[in-house]
């Protein structure tokens, strides 16, 4: 295998970027999930090493001050995400291209980090309504915690121009097709 490589999908939440990623990852055997840090709890769903690592916000600002990550973002009020340098490190020396499900700022800064060797896929929602109604219909959020996510996500569609690749998820099985595709292609052209 030539260098590792980077492929960093985001989307804004409710936008099925996690699905995709997962799909991806049993697709393509070359590749390895970035498990991100955060300052967030955990959900009960969760697990320490596989969803996240899991620290508080001393432990975060500590990390930072070490220039311990490749990207991090403050998303909302003390509720810190970033990509160690370390995992990063790790699974490319494991021989594997490296995947991320990150938000937009933190794609961004990815990408600017590696401009030659990140491929980047903004997942976008069919419409602003579908999103709304698919982040109503998680019930995972208390309502300002919802309103937050809301916010957020309308502002990180006006990003869609800053990524290599933009895909429609209207429906799932067509969305997933054309992520194998643009990965496939992407990994094809790295590999030789």
């Amino acid at each position: 295998m030539s260098q590792g490589k980077l492929i960093v999908v985001t989307a804004p939440s409710g936008a099925g970027k996690t699905t995709i990623v997962h799909h991806l990852l049993d697709t393509f055997d070359n590749l390895a999930f970035s498990v991100s840090a955060t300052t967030r709890h955990q959900r009960d769903n969760e697990q320490e090493g596989i969803d996240y690592y899991y620290t508080n916000v001393q432990e975060f600002k500590r990390l930072i001050e070490q220039d311990a990550f490749l990207e991090w973002q403050e998303v909302y009020e003390n509720q810190f995400y970033g990509t160690l340098k370390s995992e990063v490190e790790r699974l490319w020396g494991e021989g594997k291209h490296v995947i991320f499900d990150i938000d937009v700022k933190g794609a961004i800064n990815v990408k600017n980090a590696y401009p030659d060797r990140a491929l980047t896929i903004f997942i976008k929602p069919p419409s602003e309504d579908v999103l709304l109604e698919r982040l109503k219909k998680r019930k995972s959020e208390s309502a300002e915690s919802l309103q937050k996510r809301i916010a957020k996500a309308t502002f990180e569609l006006t990003f869609e121009d800053k990524f290599d690749k933009v895909l429609v998820n209207d429906d799932l099985t067509v969305a997933l097709k054309q992520a194998d595709a643009i990965v496939g292609t992407w990994l094809d052209t790295t590999d030789n």
